[in-house]
């Protein structure tokens, strides 16, 4: 494993599990094939304009694996889910020589084959939306009313199916095009459970302090059963906004990347590979912004 320290905590870059079979590295997260199910080892990496930078952000992956957890937990009576397991002394016997890197940031998991398609549920007006409307008056074919101003909160939440791209950018596609890849049957269901764990948890979350603009979720196919898959309502797959400071009409503050996006902005970054090397006072500021949103969601701090 690569480690990165600041202010004499350990923040993992990537991991390299001895005895384990890497099944994939993804932006954020590893993952191991443990035969009949998969790890999950979130990382401290961080992407901005889908680059990942050369550097970790202290405690970002034990954050998004336990906020992950939090709502995995508390909509579970809404639709089943993925997690096996979220606890290192729960896990197989292999895992035990990494149970301190693994402790608070990896779950174990069924194996399931992912949608095809994001399933994004979007309750404000933000993001490619907010462009999206700006043209059309319109997201992924749903008409909305006129007048709406940037980061106006809907009248209702809507579902606005992604395009899953392997490079760049999702694309916003109408909801019959989503029923293509997906199938009637699964479409109607993601849609469905989509919209009402986004519809719990924004009124719960804004009990908290923090409105969920919009969130991306991910559903798998696991012994014909539709579930919740990889993360779920965390900073890095939704727009978090403190209530506190909410006024329609401009950006919002946001409790995820923003300082670095801001950052990498004013330095005009060209928004492609390699990410520059953050300084640690943006670094710092990143990683208690993710540690406050975790906070006032949950109460906790980070295990």
């Amino acid at each position: 494993m690569k480690r990165s320290g600041m202010n004499e905590t350990p923040a993992v870059y990537e991991t390299h599990l001895e005895g384990l079979k890497l099944h994939r590295r993804g932006k954020v997260r590893d993952v191991y094939d443990l035969g009949d199910c998969l790890l999950i080892v979130a990382t401290d990496r961080l992407s901005a304009f889908d680059v990942i930078m050369p550097q970790p952000v202290p405690f970002k992956g034990m954050v998004l694996t336990q906020i992950s957890n939090f709502w995995f937990d508390r909509t579970r009576t809404i639709v089943g889910n993925h997690i096996l397991a979220t606890k290192v002394e729960e896990f197989p016997a292999v895992c035990r020589p990494h149970r301190d890197l693994l402790r608070g940031r990896s779950v174990l998991v069924k194996k399931a084959r992912p949608l095809a398609i994001e399933c994004v549920v979007r309750g404000y007006l933000a993001g490619s939306g907010w462009s999206e409307y700006r043209s059309s008056g319109s997201v992924c074919g749903i008409a909305l009313p006129a007048g709406l101003t940037e980061a106006s909160r809907l009248p209702a939440p809507i579902f606005t199916p992604a395009t899953k791209a392997e490079e760049g950018h999702d694309e916003n596609i109408p909801y019959a095009r989503a029923e293509a890849i997906a199938g009637h049957e699964h479409a109607a269901q993601a849609r469905a459970y989509a919209l009402r764990v986004y519809s719990e948890a924004s009124a719960y979350a804004e009990s908290r302090g923090i409105i969920i603009a919009d969130t991306k979720m991910e559903f798998g196919i696991c012994d014909g059963e539709l579930m919740l898959i990889d993360e779920l309502l965390t900073p890095d797959s939704s727009r978090f906004w403190p209530l506190s400071s909410y006024s329609p009409g401009r950006g919002q503050k946001s409790f995820d990347k923003q300082y670095v996006r801001d950052y990498l902005l004013s330095i005009g970054f060209s928004k492609e590979p390699p990410g520059p090397k953050l300084p640690p006072e943006i670094l710092q500021n990143t990683s208690a912004t993710y540690r406050e949103a975790m906070r006032l969601l949950t109460g906790t701090d980070i295990e």
